[in-house]
């Protein structure tokens, strides 16, 4: 097993080096990038950090009143023992010594290998890791309970029936954060994986963190790493912030999603970097008559100041699972390497709904297999209780301020036979294509215009017909964006 596990390491370093030097290629120093990239959320440094008496954190409620150590409930970090039924005591005593009306709680993981299973978080708490403390997913499948699949999916995304929990979790809450100095969540996903390719599995891998029907949360500043399947999750929520976060898998391991915000509303991803088997952030509503029955689009999504690399796989894609429909997602300053394709835009006939109004502005790539994708024939489907009646309805797509290098094809973009996909509009964008005897461009069933592309797009997007020479972008900030974060400090655990 650790002969597997240091196999699969290598071969996501490589990937993980080359995103490093892009992101610093423009910062003069490596801590200066750090806090160039990472914004607001700046990493503090390491510059008096150890032996300091306090620490800061930020929240988007109250400062936590109540900081706790892991290791007061007996947990130890020798990587072997697990903590489990530690970290489950620790979050039932915050959340009763320290609720939501004196600000609540804040459990400290400080240095050191902690192995855990499931364990589920609680309204106005903050998890808070040491930036040598590691989570480790325990590698027993029983610590990782098996729970309903989503309501908006019908079944799991793996298999049929349940899925495992996912490492951390929680359900109705309010004001949670999960953050710290950089410190590590790692799956160690290989045995899922391997368990996955075998076809040896009969339930839906959990995520390294799912949070539902929740408000106000944020996840910064901290290293996810080997997740089982996809890293981060929320469903069914609200006013969510994820920034200064870095995600690294194996290119090769199975459907290591980055961030999937699915049925969320005002969500901002900014300062993160992924490199996986699979999308690095994939936006998401449901699967289906599942998804078209729960109704939950997601709405106001701004990525910003995003890196990745996913050989096989799209930096930004849009569904497939959209049946709850997909509205306003913007996304600037994207950052691209060695990955499949840019932004994607994944459906089909079943199922239903829409995506409009997605906006794509400053976006570099280097090696890709295309720029522009998006299709209307992306058929998995739950089971065969899908509507063949319901059309996705896809309009309002687009991109400005695109720069492609080393690419084999600039634009692979098909609709939906009577049902084109409308409102397509690219501006001021140079793609260097790869000498072939393939066509730069393919297209059907889509209409729009372009102005200003290199290579010339497909006669559907007529080069000249932009207006104003530029694809619009909108001017105003959603809400999530002017979201201000609370500073805070506490005394470290001893």
């Amino acid at each position: 097993m650790e002969q597997q596990m240091a196999s699969q390491r290598k071969r996501a370093l490589p990937a993980a080096v080359l995103l490093l030097v892009i992101l610093c290629a423009s910062c003069p120093g490596t801590v200066e990038c750090r806090r160039k990239r990472h914004g607001s959320l700046v990493w503090r440094g390491e510059k008096g950090y150890e032996g300091s008496s306090t620490f800061s954190y930020r929240t988007m409620g109250a400062c936590r009143a109540l900081t706790v150590s892991v290791k007061d409930f007996g947990a130890v970090a020798d990587g072997v023992t697990s903590n489990t039924k530690a970290f489950q005591a620790a979050v039932a005593h915050l959340k009763k010594e320290a609720p939501c009306n004196v600000g609540g709680g804040q459990l400290y993981v400080p240095p050191g290998r902690w192995v855990t299973g499931s364990f589920n978080l609680t309204s106005c708490f903050t998890l808070y890791l040491h930036r040598e403390a590691v989570i480790l997913g325990s590698q027993d499948m029983n610590e990782w309970p098996i729970i309903d699949p989503l309501p908006s999916y019908g079944r799991g995304r793996d298999a049929p029936g349940g899925r495992y929990s996912s490492l951390i979790l929680g359900s109705n809450l309010t004001d949670v954060a999960i953050t710290g100095n950089n410190g590590t969540i790692d799956g160690q996903g290989a045995e899922w994986w391997s368990k996955f390719k075998g076809q040896k599995l009969h339930y839906t891998r959990g995520y390294l963190i799912e949070l539902m029907f929740s408000d106000q949360i944020l996840i910064s500043n901290i290293t996810l790493v080997n997740s089982p399947s996809w890293n981060i999750h929320p469903i069914y929520s609200s006013n969510i912030i994820v920034s200064g976060v870095t995600i690294l898998a194996p290119v090769n391991s199975p459907n290591t999603d980055g961030i999937n915000p699915d049925s969320c509303t005002q969500v901002k991803i900014e300062d993160c970097s992924v490199v996986s088997g699979d999308d690095c952030v994939a936006v998401k509503s449901g699967w289906d008559e599942y998804g078209i029955s729960m109704g939950m689009p997601t709405r106001h999504l701004l990525i910003r100041r995003l890196a990745c690399v996913s050989p096989t796989s799209a930096v930004i894609a849009i569904g497939s699972e959209m049946s709850g429909g997909i509205e306003d997602v913007r996304a600037e300053e994207i950052t691209a390497v060695d990955s499949e394709s840019g932004v994607r835009i994944k459906t089909a006939v079943g199922r239903g709904a829409f995506v409009k109004n997605i906006f794509v502005k400053g976006f570099v790539m280097k090696t890709m297999k295309m720029a522009f994708w998006m299709t209307g024939s992306y058929g998995s489907h739950p089971d065969d209780g899908f509507d063949p009646a319901a059309v996705p309805v896809v309009s309002g797509v687009s991109y400005s301020d695109i720069s492609a290098v080393n690419v084999t094809t600039a634009g692979r973009l098909e609709g939906i036979p009577g049902a084109p996909f409308s409102g397509i509009c690219i501006s001021n964008a140079t793609i260097e294509v790869i000498k072939s005897k393939k066509a730069p461009w393919t297209c059907a069933d889509v209409e729009g215009s372009a102005a200003g592309v290199s290579p010339p797009p497909c006669a559907a997007l007529p080069d000249g017909g932009a207006a104003a020479g530029s694809c619009p972008y909108p001017s105003e900030k959603l809400a999530i964006d002017l979201v201000e974060l609370k500073e805070c400090s506490s005394a470290v655990p001893r």
